[in-house]
């Protein structure tokens, strides 16, 4: 069985660095942050995951729940992978046939609507210690490519300047892990640490050593 016991020490300490922003910034902005239970617009945001982090959901997935509560988390895995499946198509074109820009492009994705697997009938996380890093910002202001991004559920208002947590420099460290993760285990294929894989398809992947060293 493969071992990522390092690499994931090192992407815990980066979990628990992103609390504490998320916690300093909702400290200064009460009146902003209004994140609480049962509120689950995050969980149909679309958005795709590194390396690093698929393999880390997958392993507690499997870890930390049992056969028969995993069944329906990947029955709705497989429903919600052909939905990414259909938005990604129909985004892919309005890039390559209708010729739209890549902004109109990436503009779109973030009013597309999917619900994540790992939300259950009570509107709550079935993994929610292990949730990711998109999910544990949301709700918060935050960039990436240069573009400003606010939940619409929260009080923060567009047009106003508030501090940002700047989400490319923090996939950077991501795919940095990706690939240390890789070479913890001795895998050879160079590029699969800057992939990215959406929710659906992290928790249905087997992450073992046919995956990663055949």
């Amino acid at each position: 069985m493969l071992d990522f016991s390092k690499t994931f020490e090192k992407y815990e300490a980066l979990v628990a660095e992103v609390d504490k922003i998320f916690k300093t910034l909702q400290n200064e902005h009460k009146d902003c942050v209004l994140c609480e239970i049962h509120c689950c617009d995050c969980c149909y945001a679309v958005f795709d995951l590194t390396l690093i982090e698929s393999v880390y959901i997958n392993y507690h997935l499997n870890k930390s729940l049992s056969r028969k509560e995993r069944r329906p988390i990947i029955s709705r895995a497989e429903k919600a992978d052909r939905k990414y499946y259909q938005i990604k198509q129909k985004l892919k074109k309005m890039y390559i046939d209708r010729r739209k820009p890549s902004e109109e492009v990436f503009h779109q994705l973030a009013h597309e609507r999917v619900k994540c697997p790992l939300l259950n009938d009570e509107d709550l996380c079935d993994l929610y210690v292990r949730r990711p890093i998109t999910c544990r910002v949301y709700g918060v202001p935050t960039s990436i490519g240069g573009t400003a991004h606010i939940c619409g559920k929260s009080g923060f208002k567009e047009g106003t300047a508030y501090p940002t947590v700047n989400l490319d420099k923090m996939n950077d460290r991501l795919f940095e892990l990706s690939e240390a993760l890789l070479k913890e285990i001795g895998a050879q294929r160079s590029k699969i640490h800057m992939g990215l894989v959406p929710v659906s398809a992290a928790l249905m992947t087997d992450y073992d050593e046919k995956y990663f060293l055949a």
